[in-house]
């Protein structure tokens, strides 16, 4: 039952993703993409409540899939990190990975993040900003010693990309579906 959920939310997840035209990518801070309506309505304080609950959300599913375009075709890979710095909510990957050159290419993507109970889901949209300051790199990776092994704040490989626009689903087959933005 639950690799039947999961491979459901997998599925809505993907056809999200393949249904974005390509857009301009929003490489770095300086080219920030503009805020959508629904996000630029929340208030401050809930925008930060908002960012909190879909960062704890995703700390307690652990592993959570990120879907990008790859041209024309849907691509999805697990991550497993994520923290919110100076009140943005980041996610690292490697520059050399094709998941960073995809997202370069567009800012858009979608995570679905299924809770262990198999019947909780969040689905995640919006844009990532590739983001070049030092010292959140060096937060990043301080709170996720584990990636030190791979990466270091300085290496040119890392990014950190912080996510803008947001739109967190919160979905369940007992629940229906409660939308927040930030």
């Amino acid at each position: 039952m639950k690799k039947t959920i999961f491979a459901f939310a997998m599925l809505l997840t993907i056809a999200a993703c393949s249904e974005n035209k390509p857009s301009q990518a929003v490489e770095n801070e300086t080219e920030q993409a503009p805020q959508t309506e629904a996000a630029a309505n929340v208030d401050p304080e809930t925008r930060q409540a908002n960012m909190e609950e879909a960062q704890a959300y995703l700390k307690e599913c652990g592993t959570f899939f990120i879907a990008t375009t790859d041209g024309d075709q849907p691509r999805v890979r697990a991550f497993g990190v994520s923290e919110i710095i100076d009140g943005r909510l980041y996610i690292m990957t490697g520059k050399v990975k094709d998941v960073y050159k995809q997202m370069a290419k567009n800012g858009k993507f979608e995570i679905c993040a299924l809770k262990p109970s198999g019947s909780e889901w969040m689905r995640l949209s919006g844009t990532l900003v590739n983001d070049e300051t030092l010292s959140v790199k060096e937060e990043f990776l301080n709170r996720n010693e584990g990636l030190k092994g791979m990466y270091k704040a300085d290496d040119g490989n890392m990014a950190v990309l912080y996510i803008t626009n947001a739109t967190a689903r919160f979905c369940s087959f007992a629940e229906p579906e409660r939308k927040v933005n930030f």
